[in-house]
């Protein structure tokens, strides 16, 4: 049975690494990934509006500054976890990269 596992788990390893430095990196890990996410949906939405003609210059000049601070922010933190942005693009398995 344990060899049956094994093979559908790919063959990694089966159990949760419970030490607490890797605990903290791999929840700042999902964490920065879902900001990150987030981050692309935003400005993805405020170029359509932007695009539409939906905003003011001054909306324009506000997001553009906050998203750009929010993926610096996103970057340095990342950096402090030693975490590489290819890092943050989590692998969904069958539905591929989030990103």
């Amino acid at each position: 049975m344990r060899a049956e596992l094994a093979r559908a788990g790919g063959g990694g390893p089966s159990r949760w690494n419970a030490n607490p430095d890797d605990v903290q990196r791999s929840v700042v890990r999902l964490v920065l990934a879902l900001v990150e996410f987030l981050r692309k949906l935003m400005e993805r939405q405020a170029i359509r509006r932007m695009e539409a003609g939906t905003l003011e210059p001054q909306q324009i000049e506000d997001m553009g500054l906050a998203l750009m601070r929010l993926e610096e922010t996103v970057t340095d933190l990342a950096a402090r976890f030693g975490l590489r942005p290819e890092e943050l693009n989590l692998d969904l398995g069958p539905l591929g990269k989030l990103m």
